[in-house]
């Protein structure tokens, strides 16, 4: 069967609706993580979960891991990216490095990474440090 430019109109609605529901498949929806329910992922003296990755209604990408770092652990070596980053410090202490400074946090503190700022943490304590990350936006502009 063939079609013409002017049947083409039949198939944008089918299209557009299409489009919509992929989009409403990629958007996070409204949930509560309970810190149990996580799954664990170790990796050495390293604990990693999973809390959440997707997009907001507005398509704005996050996501958001908990990981708990051993004595005198870093994730893996400074490095920099074009999304931003919050870390959140629950427990222990982390020495955070941005752009060659490093300064040592401590439970309840916020350290924020901007587009493209070097940057890396390691635990200097003798138990566990516990912490979020939450990742905005995405790399692939």
């Amino acid at each position: 069967m063939k079609y013409s430019r002017r049947d083409l109109h039949l198939l944008l609605p089918a299209l557009a609706s299409a489009t919509a529901v992929a989009q409403q498949q990629k958007i996070l929806p409204a949930g509560v993580f309970r810190y149990e329910d996580l799954p664990v992922r170790v990796n050495g003296q390293n604990k990693g979960r999973a809390v959440m990755n997707g997009e907001t209604h507005t398509a704005f990408p996050i996501e958001v891991h908990l990981t708990e770092l051993g004595p005198g652990q870093e994730p893996h070596p400074p490095h920099k990216h074009i999304h931003e980053e919050m870390l959140l410090l629950v427990r222990g202490a982390l020495n955070v490095t941005m752009d060659g400074k490093t300064t040592r946090l401590t439970p309840g503190s916020v350290a924020y990474v901007a587009s493209n700022h070097e940057h890396g943490w390691k635990n200097p304590g003798h138990g566990p440090a516990e912490y979020f990350v939450i990742a905005l936006g995405r790399d692939d502009l």
